[in-house]
């Protein structure tokens, strides 16, 4: 019973917290912070301001990606030039915010324009992400390896290739389990051989946030969805 509890209170404050995360991305969108003319960094320094407004927080537990343009095909670990978000650009936004110690992960892709690709692109990462998790939700057992190679299959039937070398990760109350390169069992990762649904050392499932990144490296756009898997 007391694992139970223990659960239940995990992935409450992980929805709590996501909920926080939802709405500043709604914020975002309500204030106009989206738009053409300004540099990614420009609108990565208004959100943080944005979310220091709406909840007092300075605190991420990642680095804060805002990416435009041919920025969009480059996965997290790569850090590319700072480049202008111009008029009929695709821009995606992935932040990390700590809500009263709890970990959110939220990434979502915008579309400047009316290009029929990139709407395309950013509705297709929507429904796979729902495809992935429903899938998920359907095991009783399954690796991160197992759960990876279906994100990427997803992209092969959506028309897209599959732009991450992981498909999502752990995510807890800060700091969570260390998410070492080398120890990819923390990781939805084409490496890693272990059961997501296993409990940790302490006898609690482990949480895991679920991310698609789909590009077409030939027409230079990617696209971003990521939040709580459960």
């Amino acid at each position: 019973m007391q694992k139970t509890n223990s659960q239940n209170l995990i992935r409450k404050n992980l929805i709590v917290a996501e909920k926080k995360a939802s709405k500043l991305f709604d914020e975002i969108e309500s204030k106009g912070l989206i738009s053409s003319g300004k540099f990614e960094e420009d609108l990565n320094l208004e959100i943080y301001n944005l979310a220091y407004e709406l909840y007092g927080i300075k605190k991420y537990w990642h680095k804060r990606i805002v990416r435009a343009g041919k920025n969009t095909l480059m996965p997290y670990k790569e850090s590319p030039e700072n480049i202008l978000i111009k008029k009929d650009d695709i821009l995606f936004i992935d932040f990390g915010p700590i809500f009263e110690e709890w970990e959110a992960d939220f990434g979502r892709t915008y579309v400047l324009g009316n290009d029929l690709n990139k709407i395309k692109l950013k509705n297709d990462i929507e429904s796979a992400w729902k495809e992935c998790r429903d899938y998920y939700k359907l095991q009783d057992k399954i690796t991160g390896k197992e759960l990876f190679n279906y994100a990427v299959s997803l992209a092969e039937k959506y028309g897209w290739e599959f732009g991450g070398e992981i498909a999502g990760h752990i995510i807890g109350h800060f700091p969570h389990e260390r998410l070492e390169k080398e120890d990819k069992t923390n990781y939805i990762h084409p490496k890693n051989n272990e059961n997501m649904l296993k409990r940790n050392s302490n006898g609690i499932i482990r949480e895991w946030i679920l991310e698609i990144h789909f590009v077409n490296k030939k027409m230079e756009i990617g696209g971003f969805f990521e939040q709580l898997l459960t």
